[in-house]
């Protein structure tokens, strides 16, 4: 099954590759999208106003201004029901009182794929010893800046992001893009976050094998397709969230947000539109003594098409748990839930490190 699952991939890989022309398209390198620390998937998502650590960098990179010392943080997750690996690490270091670095490297990778273009000799005779096997991965590696601004409360933070892109020998590309991001604090603890991504759009080189190309298309009778174009550009996203921390007798707090999710294309998310599409998160955090912590949320919300040609409202429920001590952070998160969306489940490991550890 796993097998059939990964061809399934492969050539959903190619297809969207073939699909590459040079124009703006609603879903490119959406591996970028998914997500980074588990605590966060534990809440799905829905953090852009209230991150304030390393993984800031990814979510909201003004929040690295809340950072008070330098804080290292790695993710596993494996994604789709173990088809698929995703991999994260980032590092976060204060410059000065109003100024934060860091950095951060996504990987998303589908090893030991069929490759069974070749199964069938010219003489139509199959031969096992033709299929070899091959790997895909995705690559981001992002640069982040965090400053205060004039205005009390108010951080500014801007993303500087390299993709690097490998299907195989098949095809491979480079891309470049850049993200801005604004969080503010009131003094009644309100806390707002605004994050777009690609803000310039992004876009992707592509270097096909034109060799390698031609044995695909041509691996089926009268299905040869032409050399796609070499250009893919991602249009901008913005998310933007509000939340709120409440402390209860000293040892309990609890944690909401609501965050709105936009890309400005049609969509099937639960409000779309031609202009705009707009989906919904919302996830809470229970926590004890600052030592404990158990995560719900609920986000994702699709219109999904059902065989019969109607519509149902699927979305993706999160459950997650994390643990922290001196300096030390532990979390876990399984996404989707009982299968509500259309997307499989997940399950995701997160470990974060603060310097006052070695203090």
């Amino acid at each position: 099954m796993n097998c059939l699952k990964k061809n399934l991939l492969f050539l959903t890989l190619l297809l969207c590759l073939s699909l590459s022309a040079q124009t703006t398209r609603k879903y490119s390198n959406e591996f970028l999208n998914i997500g980074v620390d588990a605590a966060a998937f534990g809440m799905a998502n829905a953090v852009v106003a209230s991150t304030g650590d390393v993984n800031s960098g990814y979510w909201n990179p003004a929040g690295l201004l809340k950072l008070e010392d330098k804080q290292l943080s790695i993710m596993h997750a494996s994604y789709f029901a173990n088809i698929a690996n995703y991999d994260y690490a980032a590092f976060a270091m204060p410059l000065d009182d109003e100024s934060v670095v860091g950095f951060s490297i996504i990987r998303f990778g589908v090893d030991d794929i069929l490759n069974t273009t070749q199964l069938i000799d010219d003489q139509g005779n199959i031969d096992y010893n033709r299929i070899s096997l091959f790997s895909t991965a995705d690559y981001g590696v992002t640069f982040s800046y965090a400053r205060a601004l004039p205005l009390d409360g108010l951080n500014l933070g801007v993303n500087a992001k390299v993709v690097r892109r490998i299907i195989g020998d098949f095809a491979s590309s480079w891309g470049f893009g850049l993200d801005a991001a604004l969080q503010f604090q009131n003094k009644s603890n309100w806390n707002f976050g605004l994050m777009v991504r690609d803000i310039t759009t992004s876009f992707n080189a592509w270097s096909i094998d034109e060799e390698k190309f031609a044995d695909i298309s041509g691996a089926v009778a009268g299905q040869n397709q032409e050399l796609p174009e070499s250009t893919e550009i991602t249009i901008p996203k913005m998310q933007m969230g509000v939340s709120k921390k409440w402390i209860f007798h000293y040892d309990f707090s609890l944690q909401s947000e609501v965050d709105l999710n936009f890309r400005f294309a049609e969509t099937n998310d639960v409000f779309s539109s031609s202009f705009a599409s707009v989906t919904p998160a919302a996830g809470v955090e229970f926590g004890y003594i600052d030592l404990v912590f158990v995560r719900v949320g609920a986000g994702n919300f699709q219109n999904v098409l059902q065989l019969d040609g109607n519509e149902s409202l699927g979305f993706q429920p999160n459950i997650g748990v994390g643990f922290k001590y001196k300096g030390i952070q532990v979390d876990y998160a399984l996404t989707d839930i009982g299968d509500q969306s259309a997307a499989l489940y997940s399950n995701v490991f997160s470990l974060k490190l603060d310097w006052s550890l070695f203090r």
